[in-house]
């Protein structure tokens, strides 16, 4: 995998945009108008531009799937982080839907691991590129930084398809929410990988 540049972000959010463009939890988030596709993409860059600041944002070496990485301890406020905020708010979320999303987040901060982690809050592939494999390796290299690291992987996901897969390669569900939909919330523990026995097969990774 390689880190991403600023030059990266627009086909990065667009990339992300349309891999989560179904997804639950992020259609929770946002207004559902017939600005939903321009509000998912604001959040995307919200994310991006945070993770950019405090975490990392990685491209598969083909540059077709995407990783973005936050590490919560890193995490300060400042002035962008604070006009993001304020964007994310009257932008994807829309005033009415503020207190629920503030809520939901309340309630999942709850249960995250205490000790420093990486978060990864959004990893996926562009729809025309599923199942090629870029999703898979992207991942495994995810699990390479964990080691070096020393710091477990956390994630939410509500697509219920991936819990299987998300087991075979060692996460754990530590707590599950419900939103009108089931919302896990999963760990994995640093660990030395087997690669030859943890090969990833999947088609389609999305997670949130």
């Amino acid at each position: 995998m390689v880190k991403a540049t600023p030059q990266d972000k627009k086909s990065i959010v667009e990339l992300l945009s349309k891999a989560f463009d179904t997804n639950k939890s992020v259609n929770f988030a946002v207004k559902q108008d017939h600005k939903r596709e321009a509000r998912i993409q604001n959040l995307v860059n919200y994310s991006f531009e945070l993770c950019y600041m405090f975490g990392d944002v990685f491209l598969s070496d083909d540059r077709k799937a995407a990783a973005l990485i936050l590490y919560p301890e890193k995490k300060k406020t400042n002035l962008k982080a604070i006009w993001l905020d304020i964007q994310l708010a009257f932008i994807s979320l829309g005033l009415s839907n503020i207190y629920k999303v503030l809520k939901r987040e309340s309630k999942i901060k709850k249960y995250h691991p205490k000790e420093e982690m990486i978060y990864l809050w959004f990893i996926g592939v562009h729809p025309d590129n599923q199942g090629n494999g870029s999703g898979s390796k992207l991942m495994e290299d995810i699990f390479q930084l964990s080691e070096r690291l020393q710091k477990p992987i956390y994630l939410e996901t509500s697509t219920v398809r991936n819990i299987p897969w998300y087991k075979k390669l060692g996460f754990e569900t530590i707590h599950k929410l419900g939103f009108g939909f089931e919302l896990f919330l999963m760990t994995r523990k640093c660990r030395q990988l087997d690669h030859d026995s943890n090969k990833i097969n999947n088609k389609h990774l999305e997670l949130n």
